[in-house]
């Protein structure tokens, strides 16, 4: 179970799993399950970026190896080495990688993690801008993966070639081996590697470079809403299994109070059947309170996947403009000039013709520096923050509804020192505001205003729709959400309305 959470990407969940099964193991003393698992938290900590806490637990799983007995060690081959060796080249600290993949392959590895080894070495002498030798063993990794039929192992192979071609200039040949790896990727299903395959592109094939660029995007996003559907539905799967025991329990017991209550007098039947009720609304209530708790965390998650999201568009906005700028204006500006200088020797007419074509390049720098100045203009990274999450929330709900948004945001709040909760909350809160107004509202305009006032944080959100009367009107679902969450935030909330005269939410919450 924990494997199958780590290969989508649900760390947390296969971490707890981890542990539980390393309590039992540690009462069986199996030493070498034991290795597995701690080599399995190594991984973990390696995949979300925490390499400290990664080779903490690979010394301990090497620890429970070296304690294991040779039958088990013949179990497997040990690679943990590689493993080592992997998390130092992503600390940058290469020489260390090296001696490790050195160290591993003198465990005398199986001929398909000796590929691995020499290709993760080559790859980490690439790095190091070492290319003496790295082409024969990145060759010869990729020749035994092919051999073995282990694709996926081919596929890293040609991803780390074209990495090397690139290295040597040769755009050739390293986007002939990237669209290899992209093709091997998409038929694999292999999302990983396809993303890494189309940045690749990207950066090397210039002419089709928003191409491969797009579809990177388009296929990041459409992976994590994978991911998310995928962790989704392990909770629910864990949910409905403790349901189907906690239900089997509960009628178990009931058999119990049926059979007593047959013998009991009606009294005593009365109540027991007072107290499985009461029971039975507890657990209710026990259970909305953790469903809210999840759902929280489930947003807060959201709100930072899509903020890391908006600041790699935004870096990729930034390297584009530079490039426009920085390259190829400084190529036409050089063109432009050569021609003048050629200009001179020319004779009449021909130089009218020629001071044409100059007018023109001067025209086409004007156009790729506006084009430069607009990727360019007011994206940075201090704009990365939740008011574009909020921006893009009006966008996509005024589309649905049909309505034009109007975001007003006071500059003086800082959003970071804002705990995510409060975020998360304020977020679900315009959502739902947002959702009664497609619902009902038959709006054309809506306006979101952020202030903050006394350490208060002043939400309004207005629309021009047909209104209600607020003293006969019955309070939704969505009105008792806004009012729920709002109250958890110690805030408060009113709302003016009439009919045919729109309707204004107002809200403050305290934020110190």
């Amino acid at each position: 179970m924990a494997r199958i959470k780590s290969r989508y990407r649900d760390h947390s969940g296969s971490e707890i799993l981890i542990i539980k099964a390393i309590k039992i193991y540690k009462e069986l003393n199996d030493n070498y399950n034991l290795f597995i698992l701690y080599n399995q938290l190594g991984l973990i900590k390696e995949d979300i970026k925490e390499y400290n806490l990664s080779l903490n637990y690979y010394e301990k799983a090497l620890e429970y190896f070296n304690k294991t007995s040779k039958k088990e060690k013949k179990k497997k081959n040990l690679a943990i080495n590689n493993n080592i060796g992997n998390v130092y080249l992503k600390k940058k600290q290469y020489k260390k990688a090296i001696e490790f993949y050195n160290k591993s392959l003198k465990n005398n590895p199986s001929i398909s993690n000796y590929a691995r080894i020499i290709d993760n070495r080559a790859y980490c002498k690439l790095l190091m801008n070492n290319t003496k030798n790295i082409k024969n063993e990145f060759i010869e990794a990729l020749h035994i993966r092919d051999s073995l039929r282990n694709k996926s192992a081919v596929l890293m192979s040609k991803i780390r070639i074209s990495y090397y071609y690139s290295h040597i200039k040769d755009t050739i040949k390293a986007i002939q081996y990237a669209k290899e790896a992209n093709l091997l990727a998409k038929q694999l299903n292999n999302g990983r590697d396809y993303l890494t395959s189309l940045k690749q592109l990207s950066n090397l094939d210039i002419k089709n470079s928003k191409k491969f660029l797009d579809r990177y995007i388009e296929y990041n996003d459409s992976l994590i809403t994978i991911e998310r559907k995928t962790q989704n539905k392990f909770t629910r799967i864990e949910f409905e299994t403790d349901e189907h025991i906690e239900e089997k329990e509960r009628l178990g017991q009931q058999l119990i109070w049926i059979i007593g209550g047959s013998i009991s007098i009606i009294l005593i039947s009365t109540l027991l059947y007072f107290l499985r009720v009461q029971k039975v609304r507890n657990e209710k209530l026990q259970l909305e309170a953790d469903q809210q708790k999840a759902n929280e965390e489930v947003y807060v998650l959201t709100l930072q996947q899509q903020a890391k999201l908006e600041e790699e568009r935004v870096k990729e906005r930034n390297r584009i403009s530079a490039e426009l700028h920085d390259g190829i204006l400084g190529k036409l500006f050089g063109t432009r000039v050569n021609l003048g200088f050629l200009g001179m020797q020319m004779n009449t007419d021909t130089q009218e013709k020629q001071q044409a074509y100059l007018d023109e390049l001067q025209l086409i720098e004007k156009e790729i520096r506006e084009v430069s100045h607009k990727l360019s203009d007011n994206f940075n990274d201090a704009n990365i923050n939740f008011t574009s999450i909020i921006t893009q929330l009006l966008e996509d709900k005024g589309t649905i509804g049909g309505f034009d948004t109007d975001f007003k945001n006071d500059k003086s709040i800082t959003w970071k020192e804002i705990s995510e909760v409060t975020k998360a909350n304020v977020y679900r809160i315009i959502q739902e505001a947002l959702q009664n107004i497609i619902k009902h509202a038959k709006a054309k305009n809506v306006t979101l205003a952020f202030s903050i006032e006394n350490e208060k944080l002043e939400i309004q959100i207005a629309d021009d729709g047909v209104g209600f009367d607020t003293k006969k009107s019955r309070k939704g679902i969505g009105i008792k959400n806004i009012n729920s969450r709002i109250a958890k935030l110690q805030g408060n909330v009113s709302f003016i309305s009439a009919l045919n005269k729109g309707t204004t939410l107002q809200i403050k919450i305290p934020i110190t």
